[in-house]
Order: C-alpha cells, then sequence, then structure tokens
C-alpha cells in the first residue's frame, strides 16, 4: 500500500513540476520574411508569427547579410503598445507614453527607460538573397477552434 502512495505523489509530483517548469524547450523554426531587395536601407516591415508575436523587421545597412537587419518585437514592454521605427531619428519609437529605444532594441526614454526594459530580439538569417526570421511556431488559435470556424466537427 506504501508503494502505490508514494507512486502515486510521485507521478503528481512529477506531472505539477513540468506544469509550474515546463521543460523550457519550445517548437521554433525559420520563417520567409521577404527577398532582400523588397526593403531598402532604412525602411521597415511589419510581420506576424504563428504564435501572434508582433515584429518589425528593419533594413538598417544596405549590406546582404543578416547583419544588416533586425528582428525585434514590436510591442513595447511597458504597456504593450505597438513600436514603429522611425529612420530619421535612428530609433523605435512607442507612442503611448513617448518611449524610445535604439537600433539595437535598448531603451532610451520614457517608461521603459526607467524601467530598463529592451525589446525582444529574434534571430535572422539570410540564404540565397531570402530573409527569414527565426520564430515560436504554435499558433495562437486553438486546434479545436480552427475546426469549428471551418465547420469541419
Amino acid at each position: 500500500m506504501s508503494v502505490g502512495v508514494v507512486g502515486g505523489y510521485g507521478t503528481l509530483g512529477y506531472m505539477l513540476g513540468n506544469f509550474v517548469y515546463p521543460s523550457g524547450e519550445s517548437n521554433r523554426g525559420w520563417m520567409f520574411v521577404c527577398t532582400l531587395d523588397t526593403l531598402a536601407p532604412g525602411a521597415s516591415l511589419d510581420f506576424t508569427a504563428p504564435d501572434g508575436a508582433k515584429i518589425v523587421v528593419a533594413r538598417q545597412e544596405s549590406g546582404e547579410t543578416a547583419e544588416s537587419f533586425l528582428a525585434l518585437s514590436s510591442v513595447c514592454p511597458h504597456l504593450g503598445c505597438q513600436v514603429h521605427w522611425e529612420s530619421q531619428d535612428q530609433r523605435f519609437f512607442c507612442p503611448c507614453h513617448n518611449g524610445a529605444f535604439d537600433r539595437q532594441g535598448n531603451p532610451l526614454s520614457g517608461p521603459p527607460k526607467a524601467a530598463n526594459q529592451s525589446l525582444i530580439r529574434f534571430p535572422l538569417k539570410v540564404e540565397q538573397g531570402l530573409l527569414y526570421v527565426e520564430v515560436p511556431l504554435e499558433s495562437v488559435v486553438p486546434r479545436d477552434a480552427n475546426h469549428r470556424e471551418s465547420g469541419v466537427a
């Protein structure tokens, strides 16, 4: 009997541990953003990952390597407002509370500077003239919801 109780509590403890402290493995992958000639130096574009992450991709130089581009979360860490790239000021700007971030996503002013909150950075790669970003691949829409919307049971 005591073996069953210990085994039961052990299993419960294991499941609870996995719930509270997940393994950290994430389903990430590379997604196509654009061709290199599509994005001029100083320009940016908005990108949404399958998990719903809002990303701004900016071309900061005319080079044709990943280092010429930058992909940052376009969600301000202060209150979740949308940030945008201002090429004339070489910064990302959040209009909600005048928060500003440098070219690398580091805080320059406003509430993000006071709280030392940076924008999340996403890895980029270039292959054969195509720009890719590494993002989480899980969808924000549950699988069951996709079936209900399409009428599939």
